[in-house]
Protein backbone atom coordinates (compact mmCIF):
# COMPACT_ATOMS: atom_id res chain seq x y z
CA UNK A 1 0.00 0.00 0.00
CA UNK A 2 1.82 3.82 -0.99
CA UNK A 3 1.99 5.48 2.14
CA UNK A 4 0.25 9.31 1.93
CA UNK A 5 1.97 12.32 2.24
CA UNK A 6 1.90 12.15 5.64
CA UNK A 7 4.02 9.24 6.22
CA UNK A 8 6.27 10.18 3.18
CA UNK A 9 7.10 13.45 5.94
CA UNK A 10 7.48 11.72 8.77
CA UNK A 11 9.72 9.17 7.05
CA UNK A 12 11.99 11.94 5.47
CA UNK A 13 12.18 13.60 8.83
CA UNK A 14 12.91 10.83 10.41
CA UNK A 15 15.89 9.96 7.84
CA UNK A 16 17.21 13.39 8.30
CA UNK A 17 17.65 13.20 11.84
CA UNK A 18 19.24 10.04 11.50
CA UNK A 19 21.22 11.11 8.80
CA UNK A 20 22.88 14.02 10.78
CA UNK A 21 23.23 12.26 13.96
CA UNK A 22 25.66 9.97 12.22
CA UNK A 23 26.94 12.72 10.24
CA UNK A 24 27.87 15.46 12.75
CA UNK A 25 28.92 12.49 14.81
CA UNK A 26 31.31 12.40 12.93
CA UNK A 27 32.25 15.58 10.91
CA UNK A 28 31.09 17.98 14.05
CA UNK A 29 29.03 20.79 14.25
CA UNK A 30 30.20 22.46 11.17
CA UNK A 31 29.32 19.42 8.52
CA UNK A 32 27.20 21.10 5.93
CA UNK A 33 23.27 20.26 5.45
CA UNK A 34 24.21 18.94 2.11
CA UNK A 35 26.53 16.34 3.77
CA UNK A 36 23.10 15.13 5.80
CA UNK A 37 21.25 15.22 2.73
CA UNK A 38 23.26 12.94 0.70
CA UNK A 39 23.67 10.83 3.92
CA UNK A 40 19.67 10.51 4.08
CA UNK A 41 18.99 10.63 0.25
CA UNK A 42 17.32 13.30 0.07
CA UNK A 43 18.13 16.79 -1.72
CA UNK A 44 19.73 19.84 0.38
CA UNK A 45 16.16 21.70 -0.12
CA UNK A 46 14.47 19.12 1.59
CA UNK A 47 16.25 19.17 4.61
CA UNK A 48 15.68 22.84 4.62
CA UNK A 49 12.40 22.58 4.16
CA UNK A 50 12.09 20.51 7.02
CA UNK A 51 14.63 22.08 9.26
CA UNK A 52 15.35 25.70 8.21
CA UNK A 53 18.44 26.35 9.44
CA UNK A 54 21.32 23.93 11.46
CA UNK A 55 20.32 25.41 15.25
CA UNK A 56 16.41 24.11 14.24
CA UNK A 57 18.11 20.60 12.56
CA UNK A 58 19.33 20.22 16.26
CA UNK A 59 16.37 21.31 18.11
CA UNK A 60 14.43 18.82 16.32
CA UNK A 61 17.18 16.20 17.24
CA UNK A 62 17.30 16.94 21.16
CA UNK A 63 13.24 17.10 20.32
CA UNK A 64 12.93 12.78 19.52
CA UNK A 65 16.07 12.49 22.17
CA UNK A 66 14.11 13.54 24.90
CA UNK A 67 10.88 12.45 23.61
CA UNK A 68 12.36 8.70 24.03
CA UNK A 69 14.47 9.12 27.22
CA UNK A 70 11.25 10.76 28.80
CA UNK A 71 8.38 8.18 27.57
CA UNK A 72 8.60 5.95 30.73
CA UNK A 73 7.09 8.99 32.14
CA UNK A 74 4.10 8.81 30.52
CA UNK A 75 3.86 5.59 29.61
CA UNK A 76 -0.06 4.35 31.11
CA UNK A 77 1.38 0.84 32.48
CA UNK A 78 3.11 2.65 35.04
CA UNK A 79 0.22 4.80 36.08
CA UNK A 80 -0.41 4.84 39.99
CA UNK A 81 3.50 3.52 40.37
CA UNK A 82 5.87 6.44 40.45
CA UNK A 83 8.53 4.15 41.76
CA UNK A 84 8.22 1.89 38.77
CA UNK A 85 8.06 5.06 36.61
CA UNK A 86 11.08 6.39 38.07
CA UNK A 87 12.99 3.11 37.85
CA UNK A 88 11.85 3.23 34.25
CA UNK A 89 13.26 6.57 33.39
CA UNK A 90 16.70 6.12 35.26
CA UNK A 91 17.14 2.77 33.09
CA UNK A 92 16.16 5.02 29.80
CA UNK A 93 18.60 7.69 30.68
CA UNK A 94 21.45 5.29 31.59
CA UNK A 95 21.06 3.87 28.39
CA UNK A 96 21.45 6.78 26.56
CA UNK A 97 24.41 7.88 28.28
CA UNK A 98 26.04 4.72 27.86
CA UNK A 99 25.16 4.49 23.70
CA UNK A 100 28.43 5.62 22.56
CA UNK A 101 26.81 6.84 19.48
CA UNK A 102 24.30 9.24 21.30
CA UNK A 103 27.38 10.65 22.95
CA UNK A 104 29.66 11.16 19.98
CA UNK A 105 27.22 13.64 19.12
CA UNK A 106 27.10 15.34 22.10
CA UNK A 107 30.85 15.74 22.30
CA UNK A 108 31.08 17.11 19.05
CA UNK A 109 28.45 19.46 20.07
CA UNK A 110 30.50 20.69 22.97
CA UNK A 111 33.39 20.90 20.71
CA UNK A 112 32.11 23.00 18.55
CA UNK A 113 29.54 25.13 20.22
CA UNK A 114 32.08 28.01 21.16
CA UNK A 115 31.64 28.90 17.06
CA UNK A 116 28.15 28.66 17.22
CA UNK A 117 26.76 29.95 20.58
CA UNK A 118 23.12 29.85 18.94
CA UNK A 119 22.73 26.10 18.59
CA UNK A 120 24.48 25.62 22.24
CA UNK A 121 20.96 27.31 23.73
CA UNK A 122 19.06 24.88 21.12
CA UNK A 123 20.98 21.99 22.34
CA UNK A 124 20.04 23.17 26.37
CA UNK A 125 16.70 23.98 26.04
CA UNK A 126 15.58 21.08 23.88
CA UNK A 127 17.45 18.82 25.59
CA UNK A 128 19.15 18.46 29.16
CA UNK A 129 15.90 21.48 30.55
CA UNK A 130 13.18 20.05 28.59
CA UNK A 131 14.07 16.81 30.38
CA UNK A 132 14.29 18.33 33.61
CA UNK A 133 10.91 20.43 33.44
CA UNK A 134 9.03 16.90 32.05
CA UNK A 135 10.65 15.39 35.23
CA UNK A 136 9.44 18.18 37.61
CA UNK A 137 6.19 18.26 35.96
CA UNK A 138 5.39 14.29 36.58
CA UNK A 139 6.46 14.98 39.95
CA UNK A 140 3.75 17.79 40.25
CA UNK A 141 1.51 15.49 38.96
CA UNK A 142 2.04 12.92 41.26
CA UNK A 143 2.27 14.98 44.30
CA UNK A 144 -1.04 16.63 43.75
CA UNK A 145 -2.45 12.70 43.30
CA UNK A 146 -1.48 12.50 47.08
CA UNK A 147 1.74 10.15 45.91
CA UNK A 148 4.64 12.03 46.63
CA UNK A 149 5.52 15.13 48.86
CA UNK A 150 7.74 17.70 46.40
CA UNK A 151 7.69 21.27 47.45
CA UNK A 152 10.28 21.89 44.86
CA UNK A 153 9.39 19.85 41.83
CA UNK A 154 12.60 21.53 39.44
CA UNK A 155 14.63 21.03 42.43
CA UNK A 156 13.69 17.44 42.99
CA UNK A 157 14.50 16.66 39.12
CA UNK A 158 17.81 17.98 39.53
CA UNK A 159 18.50 15.42 42.51
CA UNK A 160 17.01 12.65 40.91
CA UNK A 161 18.94 13.54 37.43
CA UNK A 162 22.06 13.49 39.70
CA UNK A 163 21.65 10.35 41.54
CA UNK A 164 21.42 8.27 38.14
CA UNK A 165 23.84 9.50 36.28
CA UNK A 166 26.44 10.35 38.21
CA UNK A 167 29.95 9.68 36.88
CA UNK A 168 28.55 8.14 33.97
CA UNK A 169 28.21 10.85 31.50
CA UNK A 170 31.46 12.29 31.91
CA UNK A 171 32.92 8.68 31.79
CA UNK A 172 30.81 8.51 28.34
CA UNK A 173 31.97 12.55 26.99
CA UNK A 174 35.16 11.41 27.63
CA UNK A 175 35.02 8.54 26.08
CA UNK A 176 36.05 6.27 28.64
CA UNK A 177 34.57 2.58 28.97
CA UNK A 178 31.76 1.88 31.58
CA UNK A 179 32.65 1.11 34.88
CA UNK A 180 29.56 -0.75 35.61
CA UNK A 181 27.34 -3.57 33.77
CA UNK A 182 24.07 -3.59 32.35
CA UNK A 183 22.67 -5.30 35.66
CA UNK A 184 24.44 -2.72 37.65
CA UNK A 185 23.02 0.06 36.08
CA UNK A 186 19.66 -1.56 36.55
CA UNK A 187 20.41 -1.69 40.03
CA UNK A 188 21.63 1.78 40.23
CA UNK A 189 17.94 3.15 38.86
CA UNK A 190 16.33 1.01 41.41
CA UNK A 191 18.04 1.61 44.04
CA UNK A 192 17.73 5.59 43.08
CA UNK A 193 14.33 5.35 42.27
CA UNK A 194 13.51 3.55 45.67
CA UNK A 195 15.47 6.23 47.77
CA UNK A 196 14.22 9.13 46.24
CA UNK A 197 10.41 7.72 46.87
CA UNK A 198 11.37 7.36 49.79
CA UNK A 199 12.78 11.27 50.38
CA UNK A 200 9.49 12.67 49.22
CA UNK A 201 6.93 9.69 50.83
CA UNK A 202 4.46 11.75 51.18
Amino acid sequence: MPRVPGQIDVAKSEAILDAAVEVIGERGLAAPMAAIARRAGVSKQTVYNHYGSKAELMRALMNRRVEAITAPLRDPEAAGNPAQALEAYARSVLETVVTNKSYSMLRVIILGVGEMPDIAQEVFEAGPLSARRQLAAFLKTETELGRMNVEDFDQAAEFFSGMVMGHSQLRSLLRLPSDKTQEQYGRLAKEAAERFMRAYAP
